[in-house]
């Protein structure tokens, strides 16, 4: 399962409901913040690397080294679904540090 489909499983199944292959138990605060920093740098890399899979795609499409339409145009939606998805990640993540900065001590 790549990272981006573990973060769209997070965002409709929700924070309570975890993946079995996560982590069980305690774990240190920085090993924590640690690997959801990796979990955004991976999902950052595969949104691009599908990206730039799409836009050389289109390119074989438009100079005939590619024939099947129907290849391309998953391709191109592929990387528009994880585009979208990562943006609504971000968008819902700049919201939780806007309520936390909004919170008074």
């Amino acid at each position: 399962m790549s990272t981006l489909d573990q973060l769209q499983g997070n965002i409709i199944r929700g924070p309570d409901e975890s993946l079995p292959s996560q982590q069980k138990g305690p774990a240190s605060k920085s090993e924590k913040s640690s690997s959801f920093k990796e979990m955004l740098k991976e999902s950052i890399e595969e949104v691009n690397k599908l990206q730039l899979e799409a836009e050389k795609t289109m390119e074989d499409l438009a100079s005939g080294k590619e024939k099947d339409i129907q290849h391309a145009m998953m391709t191109l939606q592929k990387a528009d679904v994880s585009l979208r998805t990562m943006m609504e990640v971000r968008n819902k993540l700049v919201e939780a540090y806007q309520e936390i900065m909004r919170m008074q001590v």
